[in-house]
């Protein structure tokens, strides 16, 4: 999956740059949500963006359809991949791991994220009906 000729520390720091986007995406993928809502309300024009739109109802899809089918995000596995071939384990204690995989990965049963990700897909696709994208000429 990954070259073999990858030094550890080179597979350590894009295991960490892993870490870091998929942090990233989980702030887009959760707190666009409040701001189209709210920018729905006061009449925000960016949040009725199609294109911001339409990424962020597809991720919410994706992670859906992804728990639904019992499957790990593809960032967490290359991340534990790369955290494989650095020789680490898969969730050692660095500084950028320790505090971005504490906002990301929680001991729960399987059955919690599933039931959280639909019903957040749910309440994402129905802000597209509350607050609706507009398309520029």
């Amino acid at each position: 999956m990954w070259n073999p000729d990858l030094s550890p520390a080179t597979a350590a720091l894009l295991a960490d740059a892993l870490l870091a986007l998929h942090v990233g995406i989980v702030v887009f993928v959760v707190g666009l949500l409040p701001l189209v809502l709210l920018g729905g309300a006061l009449g925000w024009h960016w949040v009725r963006h199609a294109g911001l739109r339409i990424s962020h109802l597809g991720l919410m899809v994706f992670i859906a359809v992804q728990a639904w089918l019992g499957q790990l995000c593809p960032l967490t596995v290359w991340e534990q991949a790369l955290r494989r071939t650095a020789g680490q384990p898969s969730y050692r204690e660095s500084f950028i791991e320790h505090w971005l995989s504490k906002l990301l990965y929680w001991d729960a049963p399987w059955w919690v994220f599933v039931t959280a990700y639909t019903a957040f897909a749910w309440v994402v696709a129905l802000a597209w009906c509350w607050v609706r994208p507009t398309r520029r000429p």
